[in-house]
């Protein structure tokens, strides 16, 4: 992203271990720890942390092990592996993959995490655990893209951080695989299964790295906060964690029959896996399970990319074995499948600038001075996209906070906590007013609770070294820390946090100064609905496709919303249609859709 913007170097303080014993008082993973994967080596990072890379925690699920629920390791020979690039599942080149060239990366012998530890104590006292489960839509990502080492320093924690399989080699259903007895019990959250796999590895080994494995917080953010409202509403993940952190995440769900969408039976699920092995030239019908793990993985994913993408897709499914029928919503809403543990939810203020602010459509993109000095961003119409951004931005935190915690709250869960990160202060500058154009967009607030800056070359921007930025860092990080320990997230210096109450619902607004302060400022689908209708600063066609986008885009479509919204003003706009007019025209224009620097 912008890669005419060069990071300005940081340099690390190394602690260089001594080869002569520490004194016995102070205590921690030593360099060398015995696992069932087998022996673990360790490297010092930054702030005395210690940081155990690229250990398995299952076997590759690879052959027959393609489609199957994660296989515990049985002997200890795979434990330590030296990679040349990072470990990732197969996934298509993306932002989220890092800077690697080609246009599949990563292997299916993937399932890999990182520990992170703080440096030697004083206490025996074994210290609060968080897994980390991260984002790209359940399609893209990997663990090495985010550095806790100054959580785990900072907040005395051991932090995990896992990959899981993605796509369509971490959700699939199909005959072949998963049989046609109605008495057989399916599985095809492969993804979703190899989070609870490492959970339990997590539970069998943490105690080496100084880990506490009666206290796991699970925590992601977006698809990873999404996967962690799957474990909450999973039968199979009890008992395997004891706090969760769910950020920027949702609920849907599809169910089996949509996830196959044999003959394209559903039209609003995209890449359904008849679609799918039919985009490979097999025959959908009668292919067989040995025919379907002989694919090579690129295969799959071109055949799996390679289709439109204008609706849901299959990407947790209601199978009924590692989530429930009902979907996770109801689920979570069920006292048989509820936790009982602290929750805490929240989105960012800006959530969609992430993805408007480099669209075409938004920004105006110009070359003021010369094509070799960076381009100019600005705003096409700031009235339009501030509404824009305001209106997706509340539908997310509805379907990522609201809805879920209602739910929860019915089946008895009273330990609920909700925010929305506000933190705007970017380094603004001649090229790109970011604060304007990104602000408090979706996953900005990682940096934060890590401590480290993401964005890759515009993290001195997004992230400037300022007593603005220092004081955000410790909120959040406090924060996270404090709810890993106790269940309750307690800002030092900080407004009081009470629980999430259903029936008055408030927040905390996680910013600086006086802006850090519990809200009230909640509004329902309904009443966004209405300010859609009674906008001036929308075209009539814009007024559909935002409506669109807040029934469809988070949590579970409700296509009779769109079609009986302002007495059925869209009921004839194809809005998939026409967004997908609008990004022909944009590429046509400009090469593609969004700006990429």
């Amino acid at each position: 992203m912008y890669t005419f913007f060069r990071r300005v170097a940081v340099g690390f303080l190394f602690l260089f271990l001594v080869a002569c014993k520490l004194p016995e008082q102070f205590i921690g993973p030593s360099l060398a720890v015995e696992t069932t994967s087998g022996h673990v080596v360790g490297d010092s990072g930054p702030e005395g942390s210690m940081v155990y890379r690229d250990v398995a925690y299952a076997q590759p699920p690879i052959a027959e092990r393609r489609w199957a629920p994660p296989s515990p390791l049985k002997t200890p020979d795979r434990r330590i592996t030296t990679f040349s690039e990072p470990v990732m599942c197969p996934q298509p080149q993306s932002m989220a993959s890092g800077d690697v060239v080609g246009e599949y990366l990563g292997s299916e012998d993937c399932l890999y995490l990182d520990i992170y530890t703080p440096g030697p104590s004083n206490s025996a006292d074994p210290l609060p655990v968080m897994l980390w489960i991260h984002g790209g839509s359940n399609l893209t990502g990997h663990k090495g893209t985010y550095d806790f080492s100054r959580l785990a320093a900072r907040q005395q924690v051991v932090v995990v951080v896992i990959n899981y399989r993605l796509g369509p080699l971490g959700w699939f259903v199909h005959p072949a695989l998963n049989g046609t007895d109605p008495d057989e019990k399916p599985v095809a959250n492969f993804g979703t299964l190899d989070i609870i796999e490492a959970l339990r590895w997590t539970q069998q080994n943490i105690r080496g790295f100084r880990g506490d494995p009666n206290n796991v917080t699970v925590f992601g953010e977006s698809a990873g906060g999404r996967n962690v409202f799957s474990l909450l509403a999973s039968p199979l993940a009890g008992g395997l964690f004891h706090r969760a952190i769910a950020q920027s995440g949702h609920v849907r769900s599809v169910g089996m029959d949509e996830a196959y969408n044999f003959e394209r039976q559903y039209p609003m699920v995209d890449r359904g896996s008849w679609e799918v092995v039919a985009a490979l030239g097999l025959d959908s019908a009668n292919t067989s399970a040995a025919n379907l793990r002989d694919v090579p993985a690129h295969e799959l994913l071109r055949a799996y990319f390679g289709l439109e993408e204008d609706h849901i897709q299959p990407l947790v499914i209601r199978d009924g074995v590692v989530i429930p029928r009902e979907g996770i919503l109801t689920a979570l809403a069920n006292p048989r499948y509820a936790k009982g543990v602290p929750v805490m939810a929240g989105t960012t203020r800006d959530e969609i600038t992430l993805w408007l602010g480099l669209s075409h459509y938004f920004v105006d993109v110009t070359y003021p001075l010369t094509r070799f000095l960076p381009a100019k961003l600005r705003i096409k119409d700031a009235d339009q996209y501030a509404f824009w951004v305001d209106m997706r931005s509340r539908g997310w935190k509805l379907g990522a906070v609201d809805e879920p915690f209602a739910a929860m709250s019915q089946a008895g869960y009273d330990e609920l906590y909700a925010y929305r990160y506000d933190w705007d202060e970017q380094a603004d500058n001649y090229f790109v007013p970011f604060s304007k154009i990104l602000g408090a967009s979706h996953a900005s607030e990682i940096a934060f609770v890590m401590g480290a800056p993401m964005y890759g070359e515009i993290g001195d921007y997004m992230y400037p070294d300022t007593d603005s930025a220092r004081e955000m860092t410790e909120i959040m990080m406090s924060a996270w820390g404090s709810f890993a320990y106790t269940g309750n997230p307690q800002i030092a210096g900080g407004p009081t946090w009470p629980r999430y109450n259903s029936t008055s619902p408030a927040f905390m607004r996680l910013d600086v100064g006086d802006a850090l302060a519990m809200s009230d400022d909640v509004t329902n689908r309904n009443e966004l609905l209405e300010r859609v209708a009674d906008s001036l600063v929308l075209t009539a066609l814009e007024q559909c496709l935002l409506v669109w986008e807040l029934v469809t885009a988070v949590g579970m479509p409700d296509y009779s919303a769109y079609v009986a919204w302002k007495q059925g003003q869209c009921a004839e706009i194809d809005a998939a249609g026409e967004k997908r007019r609008i990004r022909e025209a944009l590429e046509a224009e400009h090469g593609s859709v969004y700006f990429s620097g």
